[in-house]
């Protein structure tokens, strides 16, 4: 029986939905829609221009419509009479392809059509801070080994309460909230999930930090790498594959307790490594994280190599249990829905390819690292990332890529990084991201390391170009 929204409105004395969705950047985006009209609004969607979020369009496309998926509402625990609800983007009657959630329903539905499904958790790490953003909330955090510091939980006990209430309240079965590895750094984790649901209660989770954090007079940040000499913040996430409820990674007659289609697949996620690192890292802060020195704690908790083991937290995929695998290579910044694709995706490329992942490494992969000069590095900084995913896409044969504000050149971009002439024709320079951050930033005045161009945008932020540098 269809979802009646209406209904549930009523039954729930909801007077307001939040109809969201997630762009390219992980930024959450919505409109607050009056009950009254969510019949409609569950049939037709509410209108976004897609061009003013970080999408894949132009100003010139026609409105998208944002569908709400009623089995996603969540009622808003600190904000009763308001429901949220994620939505699936389409436009012109089809679904938007480019669309975070839409891309992981379709490689969700190529699992389905093997009579399979993905279940995955992930654990959330975010750091408290001052509302300015400028060091950690709590000053007298100042251990050097802060991991599990019952002292400065329990300083937070109020606000790290008040989140964990609300994930009770929704039903998501939390099981530990913890002081992670740097001074300020926190941990939640609730229940597994199927994919889709977790990618959801992720994108939520971040929206309620957030909201709650402010409302203790604190700021939350999910940022890889917010201050240099601690550790950053992962998303590390935990994966198994289902037919029914039989657990298609489970072995208990081997070693590590998964079955041949797991080690395929981990050998898929092996593989793309370098290019899912676009995905799973996809800011600069983010490769402040990976390979990072040495932190206050002693280790960065971050992966180096493209590397696996068992119960072994120094490399990039470990098998801490039987039946499961842990994926340690996202960082908080992933797009909560580009993450379950991602690995969807290489999973199914190491299944159907039999990927071999070799033999588990049981070492120190911080210490020991240099023993395996064969073993492949994680990329060092975004450009070499986004690289190795145009290669990636070359080899394939086949691929989408997604140029979000074409500068100068496009032809010049692609031609780097691919070697191929591209046929793309360069759009009308977008400079509106730089431009809010130099607005920001209190500049009036900037030179351009550019050709001279105009940027008639750049006016509207009250910014003088005075000069330019080739």
């Amino acid at each position: 029986m269809a979802i009646n929204l209406s209904e549930i409105a009523k039954k729930k004395k909801i007077k307001y939905f939040l109809i969201s969705y997630v762009d390219f950047f992980g930024v959450l985006r919505s409109k607050l829609v009056p009950s009254q009209s969510i019949k409609e609004m569950q049939k037709d969607g509410a209108g976004f221009a897609g061009f003013s979020t970080y999408l894949d369009m132009s100003p010139s496309d026609p409105d998208m419509a944002a569908i709400p998926d009623p089995k996603s509402l969540i009622q808003l625990p600190w904000q009763m009479d308001v429901g949220w609800l994620a939505a699936d983007l389409w436009m012109n009657g089809k679904p938007v392809d480019a669309s975070p959630r839409v891309m992981l329903r379709n490689q969700i539905n190529k699992l389905s059509k093997k009579n399979m499904y993905l279940k995955s958790g992930v654990e959330c790490e975010y750091f408290l801070i001052t509302p300015s953003g400028d060091s950690i909330a709590d000053h007298n955090d100042i251990a050097d080994k802060p991991c599990y510091d019952q002292s400065a939980l329990m300083r937070q006990y109020d606000l790290i309460k008040a989140i964990c209430d609300s994930m009770i309240m929704l039903g998501w079965g939390p099981y530990q909230n913890d002081h992670e590895d740097a001074n300020g750094q926190f941990e939640m984790n609730w229940d597994y999930s199927n994919c889709l649901v977790t990618a959801d209660r992720h994108a939520f989770f971040k929206f309620m930090v957030k909201t709650l954090s402010e409302k203790h007079g604190l700021r939350a940040t999910f940022m890889p790498k917010p201050f240099e000499n601690l550790t950053g913040n992962g998303c590390h996430t935990h994966i198994s594959l289902w037919d029914g409820n039989k657990n298609l990674f489970l072995d208990k007659g081997d070693k590590f307790g998964i079955s041949r289609k797991a080690y395929n697949f981990i050998g898929g996620i092996l593989n793309s490594a370098e290019a899912l690192s676009a995905f799973f890292n996809p800011s600069i802060n983010s490769y402040r994280r990976i390979d990072a020195p040495i932190t206050n704690s002693g280790a960065t908790w971050s992966p180096n190599r493209i590397s696996f083991s068992g119960n072994n937290r120094t490399h990039m995929i470990r098998v801490p249990d039987a039946g499961r695998f842990e994926l340690r290579l996202m960082d908080g910044s992933a797009n909560p829905y580009l993450i379950q694709a991602g690995i969807i995706a290489a999973g199914i490329d190491g299944m159907q390819k039999k990927t071999d992942p070799g033999q588990p490494l049981l070492v120190n992969m911080y210490t020991d690292h240099h023993n395996y000069p064969n073993l492949k590095k994680l990329p060092s900084d975004l450009e070499e990332a986004l690289e190795k995913a145009f290669k990636r896409i070359g080899l394939e044969q086949c691929g989408v890529l997604l140029l979000i504000g074409i500068y100068q050149n496009a032809d010049g971009i692609i031609n780097d990084l691919m070697g191929t002439k591209s046929t793309i024709k360069p759009e009308t320079k977008t400079v509106g991201i730089g431009s809010q951050i130099l607005k920001e930033l209190g500049l009036t005045e900037i030179k351009l390391l550019a050709t001279p161009v105009k940027y008639p945008s750049l006016s509207g932020f009250d910014l003088e170009v005075i000069g330019f540098e080739q």
